[in-house]
């Protein structure tokens, strides 16, 4: 084969891996993220007001509970519930402050753990005594360093609960500014959640985010807590869902009562230092989601630049023609989640932001092969 008949069935060879790709990205649109973009929540024939225990896990955390703890405290659910604070060897004040606080709010409980757990670093630790102290089935999660955006998201994150559920997921999400990074980091959390949630929503759940989860006890105890992963210092929320979840047991929240807010990162480094961690677990996921979610990065990848090198070698006017539904199509996608999550002043850019990802995955792929850090803060 010579080189000059390489270079005229190149072309045509990019063209057609163009094909295949742009084929698996039009799937995964259509059969798994327009099932949250179409989404509605069913309507329930009873109205449930189940006990919840709200767990909250902090680490020299003082100046985020004076900010964020009163919005677990004063939420407008009258069934019974409580707010578990679990102090896990804070060294600022965080142990004065709370016993101020519960001094106004009955409903708080504070657990104060004053070593360190041996061979189970990260929050598992601290996290497993918050649940066990729990008084009621359903567990409310959330950080220190998130709000509830309505007075409503007990209630609303509760009632979503059925016989056959498990676990509900709901949306972590950020407070917005008009900086870049702000924008970068509500996209790519918006982007995890689109894949979470829809993935949830065709049967193949695979994590949750600890700002704004729910579970019932007898599940973590069946699976014996963080017990498979517990050498891991992360995965709390994503690992022991990837775990638990099954195709019926699990159930997602979008309504906007249902939402948290968190203090995005104020500075790339810090950001790059969040997204290093959390990347961190995912190779410890069931070999099902490893693939889904690296076949989907490898087309998110491909997608653009063979895009322009087909119009460039190959057809222009073809390939704009197989892009073009596609394009649109995602547009309606993200438009409509955007929408349900509060996030649509993005769509504007999400074309920017579609091709952002590019660098995005050449950035964070090495921290899928480091060695996690062996603490939570």
């Amino acid at each position: 084969m010579t080189f000059n008949y390489l270079l005229l069935i190149l072309p045509k060879a990019l063209f057609i891996i163009f094909c295949v790709i742009a084929a698996i990205k039009l799937f995964y649109f259509a059969f798994f993220y327009a099932r949250l973009a179409f989404y509605k929540t069913p309507p329930k024939n009873s109205y449930r007001t189940n006990a919840v225990s709200v767990i909250v896990c902090a680490r020299d955390e003082a100046a985020n509970i004076a900010k964020n703890l009163p919005g677990l405290l004063v939420q407008s659910y009258n069934s019974t519930h409580e707010v578990i604070v679990v102090d896990d060897n804070s060294f600022d004040e965080t142990k004065y402050l709370l016993e101020e606080i519960k001094k106004e709010f009955k409903q708080l409980h504070i657990v104060s753990l004053t070593q360190e757990a041996k061979m189970i670093p990260g929050k598992k630790f601290p996290l497993s005594i918050g649940i066990k102290s729990a008084k009621y089935e359903i567990v409310l999660l959330t950080d220190a360093d998130c709000v509830p955006k309505t007075e409503h998201w007990i209630n609303s994150m509760q009632n979503t609960y059925d016989d056959d559920t498990e676990i509900v997921l709901g949306y972590g999400a950020y407070h917005k500014n008009n900086t870049f990074l702000n924008k970068l980091i509500r996209w790519e959390t918006f982007y995890t959640a689109l894949q979470y949630l829809s993935y949830a929503l065709a049967g193949k759940a695979y994590m949750g985010v600890g700002r704004n989860l729910s579970y019932k006890k007898t599940i973590f105890f069946r699976h014996k807590g963080f017990s498979a992963h517990n050498n891991i210092p992360g995965g709390d929320d994503d690992l022991f869902i990837n775990t638990a979840a099954t195709k019926t047991n699990v159930k997602i929240n979008i309504e906007k009562d249902s939402f948290t807010l968190s203090s995005p990162a104020k500075n790339w480094r810090q950001w790059f230092h969040q997204k290093n961690r959390h990347y961190t677990t995912s190779k410890h996921y069931k070999f099902e989601h490893q693939f889904l979610l690296g076949l989907n990065a490898l087309t998110q990848f491909l997608f653009y630049p063979l895009l322009v090198v087909s119009c460039i070698m190959y057809n222009w006017e073809i390939t704009l023609l197989i892009a073009a539904p596609i394009i649109i199509f995602q547009a309606i996608v993200y438009g409509k989640t955007l929408n349900k999550l509060d996030e649509k002043d993005l769509l504007p850019y999400f074309l920017f932001f579609e091709m952002w990802m590019l660098l995005y995955y050449i950035i964070f792929f090495p921290a899928l092969l480091k060695k996690p850090k062996p603490t939570w803060k």
